[in-house]
């Protein structure tokens, strides 16, 4: 069984591409089931977050399987194959389960460390797992993974510092205004992201918070836990005069904030500059806002100068997450090699002994009738020789299973010895040889 990780992020794409190619959970919850749905595709999950998309799948073909994952993607996004060959990242076996670890580490977040990306995963499988597209083999591997990014934590100490993409637009703010305690901010959106920025906001001195959101029950709920001021989503416009600072994360998939409405709403605004930072993806900020005088618009990708500063303090911390992932990773590796080697070398003993006992009955019908001493020699030397034959295969075979090329060594003695391995269960396929014995 071999495990994919093809994917998108900061890194391979800029964000209008990425725009393209995220998934709310409502559409993983509609496109995923398709993409299980092929033959190719044993297990498949969807990871979609603000700086990534990516499809973990397990199968037994991989160039099929890799075709399928971008034929999906570009029928998703109506981008063209060789686009999506060009923007996306690949990741097969060994080095898929090591992405993975990554991720769900944040070490390979834009913010190395960063806490929400334990969760988003945690959350991405928990969907695919009620949607039934998990594997036994995903399944594993994303429990496994859950387990080492708590483990990094945990012991590295790597996330103590609060840092994060609502962290970062914090800082930003901080940037640009210094002290932040006689800001007036609104936070648009009441979902973890903006959650986390009212939280740092108030950290940093913040107290005249106001929070819209679709839901006005949630944007209450939000306000009222940091002290701010809740406002129906249609009313923010209003408030664009008021305020010095704009940070919005809806994952409404469209523009939220448009030119128009903003120009509207700062008419008899003092000429100060109003801060906008939008941090979902896809945008919620009409880029062309940031044209408008003095208005001031940032979205994820500016980020990036904020978060090069958190680098050299988690840099130290991220080689000792490596050392624990590497670790864990060749305990997965491990786990998964036997799965597939175990199968290999019961039907490789199987078949041997059908092949002994078809020729013992073979020389039994030459020589006549024999004694049961006589017939216990024979079926003793014969278990022998098979037995010595087998040795040295079946342990190298074994040594092999645990190392990052396992599954070829598997294959090769499956095709060596034409094991016709069942993909379920692995064992052997015997019926049609015993019935022919017996008869």
């Amino acid at each position: 069984m071999y495990i994919i990780a093809l994917g998108i992020n900061h890194h391979s794409a800029p964000l209008k591409v990425r725009e393209r190619l995220s998934f709310s959970s409502d559409q993983i919850k509609q496109h995923l089931p398709i993409l299980n749905s092929d033959p190719v595709v044993k297990g498949a999950v969807i990871l979609s977050t603000c700086n990534r998309t990516e499809i973990y799948v397990a199968t037994l073909d991989l160039a099929a399987a890799l075709e399928q994952v971008r034929d999906f993607l570009s029928h998703y996004s109506c981008l063209d194959i060789a686009t999506i060959k060009s923007c996306t990242y690949t990741h097969t076996l060994y080095e898929a389960v090591r992405h993975l670890f990554r991720v769900v580490s944040g070490l390979d977040s834009m913010i190395v460390g960063e806490t929400e990306i334990l969760g988003q995963v945690r959350s991405a499988y928990e969907l695919a797992q009620t949607l039934g597209t998990p594997n036994v083999v995903l399944n594993t591997l994303f429990q496994q993974a859950l387990a080492v990014g708590k483990k990094v934590r945990r012991e590295t100490g790597i996330d103590q510092k609060a840092v994060s993409i609502s962290y970062a637009a914090v800082e930003l703010a901080r940037k640009r205004f210094g002290k932040l305690s006689g800001c007036r901010v609104l936070v648009v959106g009441a979902g973890k992201m903006s959650s986390l920025a009212v939280r740092y906001m108030v950290e940093d001195g913040v107290a005249d918070i106001i929070v819209a959101n679709r839901s006005f029950e949630r944007a209450e709920q939000v306000a009222g836990e940091y002290g701010g001021r809740a406002i129906r989503i249609d009313e923010l416009f209003q408030y664009l005069s008021k305020v010095d600072i704009v940070i919005s994360s809806t994952g409404a998939g469209h523009y939220v904030i448009r030119r128009e409405d903003v120009a509207n709403g700062l008419v008899g605004r003092a000429k100060e500059d109003l801060l906008l930072i939008d941090i979902a993806v896809p945008r919620d900020i009409e880029p062309t806002v940031g044209e408008l005088p003095y208005v001031i618009l940032y979205n994820v990708d500016d980020l990036k100068e904020v978060v090069e500063c958190n680098l050299s303090y988690r840099s130290k911390l991220a080689v000792d997450g490596e050392n624990i992932i590497d670790g864990e990773l060749n305990n997965f590796m491990r786990w998964l090699s036997m799965r597939y080697a175990v199968p290999t070398i019961t039907a490789l003993k199987q078949r041997a002994e059908l092949i002994k006992e078809e020729e013992l009955v073979k020389a039994f019908g030459r020589l006549g009738k024999v004694s049961y001493h006589d017939t216990k020699v024979m079926s003793t030397l014969a278990s022998s020789v098979l037995n010595q034959i087998l040795h040295d295969p079946i342990t190298r075979l074994k040594e092999y299973a645990v190392s990052s090329e396992g599954h070829v060594y598997t294959k090769i003695v499956q095709d060596l010895f034409n094991l016709d391995v069942d993909k379920q269960g692995g064992q052997y396929k015997i019926a049609e040889r015993k019935r022919h014995v017996g008869s």
